[in-house]
């Protein structure tokens, strides 16, 4: 298990140096629900794309928090911010039984945000996990994720 904390560390990474500039995060607001729905069709789309430590397009590939970047900046006009540190704060904190589609889930470990995802619907979210694997679709009951710490924003 530590291997794999170690391996989704990787996902609250900047884009590397040669990366072209991003506009700064927009403060976050609510999302209509047609935006949510848009991201959440989007984000299940991308389902199967290369995981790559930096990645933040479909050709690239992605890490967690380039995903979500992407995913809200095309569907919903939204500039999330570029790492796991800053989604963590960023919009506003739901209870789980509010949870709808387009919500973000944000694990963190002792305080520190350390992997995050978009959530689909019936208890599963979207990510981009870890190197070597691809965009997939889990369940946050399952066995790892439901040990996680977890906290739910909505942008």
């Amino acid at each position: 298990m530590a291997g794999v904390l170690v391996v989704l560390a990787g996902c609250s990474s900047v884009p590397q140096a040669s990366a072209p500039p991003v506009a700064a995060p927009q403060p976050a607001g609510r999302l209509t629900l047609e935006q949510a729905n848009d991201v959440t069709v989007m984000a299940i789309g991308l389902v199967g794309t290369p995981y790559r430590y930096g990645g933040n397009t479909p050709a690239s590939g992605f890490d967690c928090s380039g995903l979500i970047g992407y995913v809200y900046k095309q569907r919903a006009g939204v500039v999330a911010p570029r790492s796991t540190t800053g989604l963590i704060d960023w919009g506003t904190s739901i209870p789980a039984p509010s949870l709808r589609t387009g919500d973000l889930v944000v694990f963190a470990q002792n305080g520190r945000a350390t992997h995050a995802g978009i959530y689909v619907g019936e208890g599963r979210f979207v990510h981009a996990p870890s190197t070597g694997g691809t965009v997939r679709l889990d369940s946050l009951k399952s066995t790892y994720w439901a040990k996680q710490q977890v906290s739910y924003r909505r942008p």
